[in-house]
């Protein structure tokens, strides 16, 4: 099969075309024939050497594919051969063929295309497990997602409001502002004060959540507008990871939840409780055309450079997809 290759930290120029035997299954994992792949910023990162693999992880980037199962392990009963599926990877997405166990894998909607699938693993698992598991997000709250323009945030956007909650989002052009205003109230940051614009909108009462990605920079900003009993889940660190003169009593004054995840590390008994709610929770959404991914831009396998080129620039507006289908 054919995959692609990280030959040394760097740019997009590093990445190349090889080849190497189909991967063997294991009993609890399921072969699929990749159709389509998502392109996300960990790739990136990992590309530029900024993410190393855990341990015994396939050096081969990509988080998320879409295609058809060709094989079954033996302990495997929920699908068979021939479904049409997506699946969370733990890397190695950018490859023909990709091994994974079947709790991280799920049925395509019948309403989406293998590339808009490919666009959902990565990003749903991720604004699931966060913004609303451990964020618990619901329609009394009032919710900010910090970079609304990136594949997490259009994920979060589209999410709240097919279930109606109202979403404040900060992005970086007004061309974003305007792609992404039918989904809530969106601040270009380098033009206002996001932390004076959302105490304005909202009277001086603050939001509920927060969902950020930025990480040092926005610490103390957000806490300044999360109301009393409000939860900030930090899933990136894009600004920067150490977080300077934080004061404390704001954090118990307003009895404030800080928390914070990754993926990646999750076992795949948590991955399997993050995909059962999505089926619960989000799969009838998206067969009722309720929500769906935003797709920015779909390149050929071949053309992978170009796609990691697309997300360097930082103009998309939500997901890019590599595609397997001739």
């Amino acid at each position: 099969m054919k995959f692609i290759e990280i030959t040394k930290p760097g740019g997009s120029e590093v990445l190349t075309i090889n080849s190497k035997e189909i991967p063997q299954i294991g009993a609890d994992e399921v072969l699929i024939s990749v159709k389509a792949a998502g392109v996300n910023r960990p790739d990136v990162l990992q590309r530029e050497g900024k993410y190393p693999m855990p341990k015994g992880v396939t050096p081969i980037p990509g988080l998320e594919v879409a295609g058809i199962i060709t094989a079954i392990g033996k302990n495997v009963t929920s699908f068979s051969v021939g479904d049409k599926v997506c699946a969370l990877t733990n890397g190695g997405g950018y490859a023909e063929f990709y091994a994974v166990p079947y709790t991280q894998v799920l049925p395509i909607p019948s309403t989406i295309s293998f590339v808009e699938a490919a666009a959902i693993p990565e990003t749903f698992f991720t604004v699931w497990a966060n913004l609303f598991d451990r964020g618990n997000a619901s329609q009394k709250d009032t919710v900010l997602i910090h970079g609304g323009a990136s594949g997490i945030g259009t994920t979060a956007l589209t999410l709240c409001k097919a279930l109606g909650i109202n979403a404040i989002s900060t992005v970086g052009s007004d061309d974003k502002v305007d792609a992404l205003k039918a989904f809530g109230t969106i601040i270009n940051y380098k033009k206002l004060d996001f932390e004076n614009e959302i105490l304005s909108i909202t009277k001086g009462e603050g939001v509920d959540v927060i969902l950020d990605i930025v990480g040092a920079p926005y610490f103390n900003r957000n806490l300044n507008i999360l109301k009393k009993d409000g939860r900030l889940v930090i899933i990136g660190y894009m600004g920067g990871r150490v977080v300077e003169n934080f004061d404390l009593q704001q954090l118990m004054l307003k009895r404030l939840i800080v928390t914070g995840t990754t993926m990646r590390s999750r076992t795949a008994e948590e991955k399997q409780l993050i995909a059962n709610g999505l089926i619960a929770n989000v799969w009838p959404l998206i067969e009722a055309n309720l929500c769906k991914p935003l797709i920015y831009k779909v390149f050929p396998f071949e053309n992978v450079k170009e796609a990691h080129q697309a997300i360097d620039k930082g103009d998309h507006i939500g997901k890019i997809v590599l595609s397997l289908e001739n």
